[in-house]
């Protein structure tokens, strides 16, 4: 088996089946006798080396003088050490052959048998050759960088030694009992004068010239008889050992360096490497020390980087930066897969500091009675916490004892690794939480809304409490991750849901929110929504919905309208904003907006439809139009012209009540969250929320300046001031989802009166009561008021001021002609149909917040300030 290219591996007995010549020449080598040989011989060299290596790698071993006498032994043991890690690992991969060949896999069955094959014990050879690799290579390159150095400090150490003994024998420097002798006075000079001109540059003489140095001082010694005078010993003796480390430092060569480079080569297992993960992950989780001779590992795989840059490199090509990029993203991707085990390991921990902070650990009060004490030390649960707490401690020690390491052209730091860990443990646990969490029964009654939301808040809060808990002793910002993370799920999950809408949708590579390093997970769709917030939106339209609800504005509750039962009310979305925070509730508000959006242009389409192609539609609105123009006047006979409209148009009303009310419905959800943001916002952070307010009205005082005197400036085309300004107000509550404009329309023709129509056909199913405001008079009718008024206001919200006009000028009209027919009559009640009507209009400014007068130029005030007085 042999490796073609970054870790393409080829079996030849495979490969050369078809090569007749080759195959023969082959089979010899595959003889089973040599095959037993073969893996025999590997076995014991595996034992021998690794016996070896991890002698050299006791602390204190490889000192530089053993280092520096010993190379050649140091480079054959490397040597072995890899050849016998190739050897194995090609030859027991999964890969190195087909399983269905029955020849192929005997052979590497008996492989397995005799080399006595254990993953584990491979690993841990490869593990040690890397560290005693990376050990013997970093101390080369200090010694290199050091060579020409030291060799001048031995060089002058060595000649200062010799002058000083010179100056010994001329009988000047008093050393004890030490005769005068001129000769050996010149002769040590001249030794020093030697030492001194010895040349770094040219090596080979001066290692040559060193050998004659030492073996004269050797003789020197013998034949003086130098040998009595202990002081005059030790300084030959020293000038020995300085010129033995220049020989020694002289040797040092960039060759040894070169040759550990290619001997070290370890593109074969670039994707070998992977079947050993679990091993790594495995012994990182038992010891987290591990993680440094990793390092040395992931270092040794890194060299393989050279094999496909080195001819890009020779040849100048501009893709040399790209090519290393790609490689080391690859590698470093490898390695946050490995170290990945350390924050899951971590999570574990920490799912049982979660489970025994929220359900054993009492909060202990501010105040509390002596005798009590006992009862809140819970002394088991605590001492179980912090046992837990110091594994994890121990654990992002681990880590952050790699170092910051360059792994090709990336550089790699252990912080930010175990951050990016710790966040897509996060990611991953959060994402299923809330998918599992959150998955409703629609036939469930009631509803399971509250309680799963109450259930999901508590598993968050634990989430945040343990990640608050634990961020001191991993050294990271807790609650900023926390908030980055959390927001970036929830806003990739509305984007996915809010896909459903669009025509161009915002694929996983386009998504701001979704990250490579740190993936958000997608779960296969349990019903018709893509992701969790789907399933909280299309659940709280179910419940709410108007057919079988009425909504109590007053209140801010949703009743059953059979059972008058509470349904559910505002605390709804105090609960999600504890579940989902801000985030959450601003994603449900965005969704809610796309469904308004679709339901709009589903309504437009629908009228298009019913209103404008059918001709007796189209008539009976003619006659109708002209029969009330002009709108300032009254009808005669009013009862017999509007009746004949409503009855001409009956078999339009049922799918058009039906499109208001969704929007009405959706328009009060959008009400509720925005309260509910405003009232957070207002009480967590109230200096964003009044610098908000203050810019937002100095904004529109300047837009409204610019319309009045055009000369006075306005925001340009190409300022993001008033977009980005939306977000924030959105976010903090601070805007009006009755004023939204939702879609472009065009011009319709008869819209205002559809709608007049419209809303006076619904009169005769509703009455008014005392307590409750405008009720539907039978169950069976299935209409709630506020959705139906704020559906309108919607609709009209989205076409030109002049629609509106018209529709509330026809609407004074039949209050009018109503009125006068009646009083005509001699009848003294108030019509049912003109309250209703005339509630309308006060709703309706009311929600519009606009002046009464613009209701009161079509309708005589002392209607409207009658009305009250008679109900």
């Amino acid at each position: 088996v042999i490796s073609i290219y970054m870790g393409i591996t080829v079996n030849l007995a495979e490969a050369w089946e078809p090569y007749k010549a080759a195959k023969t020449a082959l089979n010899y080598t595959l003889d089973l006798s040599n095959v037993k040989e073969q893996a025999s011989r590997y076995a014991a060299v595996t034992e021998r080396v690794h016996t070896q290596v991890q002698q050299f790698l006791k602390e204190g071993c490889l000192r530089e003088e053993l280092v520096l006498d010993n190379i050649p032994k140091l480079l054959n043991c490397l040597r072995d050490c890899n050849v016998a890690i190739r050897w194995l690992m090609l030859h027991t991969a999964d890969t190195a052959c087909d399983p269905n060949n029955k020849r192929l896999r005997q052979i590497k069955d008996q492989i397995l048998t005799d080399s006595r094959y254990n993953p584990r014990i491979l690993f841990q050879l490869l593990l040690d050759t890397a560290q005693f690799e990376f050990i013997l290579k970093e101390m080369f390159k200090q010694m290199l960088s050091e060579k020409q150095t030291k060799w001048e400090s031995y060089k002058k150490e060595g000649s200062e030694r010799m002058t000083e003994l010179a100056d010994v024998f001329s009988g000047v420097k008093p050393l004890t009992r030490v005769e005068k002798n001129e000769n050996l006075q010149a002769w040590f000079r001249e030794i020093s004068k030697q030492i001194m001109s010895l040349n770094y540059d040219d090596s080979t003489a001066a290692g040559r010239k060193t050998v004659q140095l030492i073996q004269a001082l050797e003789e020197v010694q013998e034949f003086h008889q130098l040998e009595t005078n202990l002081q005059v010993c030790q300084f030959l003796a020293d000038t020995r050992k300085f010129l033995h480390q220049m020989i020694r430092t002289i040797n040092i060569k960039e060759e040894v360096l070169i040759t550990m480079q290619i001997v070290g080569d370890l593109s074969y297992a670039w994707q070998l490497i992977d079947s050993f993960t679990s091993i790594m992950q495995e012994s990182i989780r038992v010891s987290p020390s591990m993680v440094t001779k990793l390092r040395a590992t992931f270092l040794k795989l890194a060299s393989a980087l050279d094999l496909p840059l080195l001819r890009i490199n020779q040849a100048n090509s501009p893709d040399l930066l790209s090519v290393s990029q790609y490689y080391s993203g690859e590698l470093v991707s490898y390695v946050r897969k490995v170290l990945q085990i350390i924050p899951e390991s971590m999570f574990t921990s920490l799912l049982k500091i979660i489970k025994l902070q929220t359900h054993d650990i009492i909060e202990v009060p501010t105040r509390l009675d002596k005798d009590k004490l006992r009862d809140y030390a819970q002394l088991g649960p605590r001492y179980e916490v912090a046992k837990l707490t110091h594994a994890i401690s121990i654990f992002t020690e681990g880590i952050l004892m790699m170092k910051t390491t360059l792994v090709g052209i990336i550089k790699v730091d252990p912080k930010q690794l175990l951050e990016d860990g710790i966040r897509k443990e996060l990611v991953k646990r959060v994402a299923l939480a809330l998918h599992r969490g959150l998955i409703f029964n629609p036939r469930a009654k009631p509803s399971e809304l509250m309680p799963k939301l109450k259930e999901m808040a508590a598993t968050m809060d634990g989430f945040h409490r343990s990640f608050e808990y634990i961020q001191d002793y991993v050294n990271i910002y807790g609650l900023k991750i926390w908030q980055e993370e959390v927001s970036r799920i929830i806003n990739y999950n509305v984007e996915q849901e809010c896909n459903n809408f669009l025509r161009t949708k915002i694929q996983d590579w386009q998504s701001i929110y979704q990250s490579t390093h740190i993936p958000i997970p997608k779960f296969t769709p349990v019903d018709e929504s893509v992701t969790f917030i789907g399933r909280l939106c299309r659940e709280i339209l179910r419940i709410t919905d108007p057919k079988i609800t009425c909504y109590i504005d007053q209140m801010n509750t949703w009743y059953d309208t059979k059972t008058h039962q509470e349904v559910t009310n505002s605390r709804l979305f105090s609960e999600i904003q504890d579940t989902l925070g801000t985030f959450g509730l601003n994603g449900l508000d965005r969704l809610l907006c796309f469904m308004i959006v679709k339901e709009l242009q589903n309504f437009l389409s629908m009228f298009q439809k019913n209103t404008l192609r059918d001709r007796t539609v189209q008539d009976t609105l003619k006659a109708l139009m002209n029969a009330v123009s002009p709108l300032k006047g009254i009808i005669p006979n009013s009862n017999k012209v509007y009746s004949a409209a409503i009855a001409k148009t009956q078999k339009i009303w049922t799918a058009y009540l039906d499109s208001i009310m969704k929007v009405g419905q959706m328009q009060i959800l959008r009400r509720q969250i925005t309260n509910e943001l405003n009232y957070s916002c207002r009480f967590d952070s109230k200096h964003l929320a009044a610098a908000l307010e203050n810019l937002n009205k100095a904004i529109l005082a300047d837009i409204e300046a610019h319309y009045q005197n055009p000369s006075l400036p306005y925001p340009k085309e190409d300022n993001t001031l008033l977009y980005e300004i939306t977000a924030y107000l959105e976010a903090a509550g601070i805007h009006n989802p009755l004023n939204k404009i939702y879609i472009t329309t065009k011009r319709l023709p008869y819209f205002p009166t559809v709608n007049f129509l419209f809303l006076i056909s619904q009169f005769p199913k509703l009455q008014y009561n005392r307590n409750l405001g405008v009720v539907c008079k039978r169950p069976a009718d299935q209409i709630d008021w506020l959705p139906l008024v704020l559906g309108l206001l919607t609709l009209l919200k989205q076409f030109h001021s002049r629609y509106t006009e018209q529709f509330l000028a026809l609407i004074g009209q039949f209050i009018r002609s109503t009125m006068e027919q009646c009083t005509s009559q001699k009848i003294p009640e108030m019509p049912p149909d003109v309250v209703g009507a005339l509630m309308f209009l006060e709703d309706y400014i009311r929600y519009t917040k606009l002046p009464r007068k613009v209701v009161e130029a079509h309708v005589p005030s002392f209607i409207f300030d009658e009305f009250r007085t008679v109900l």
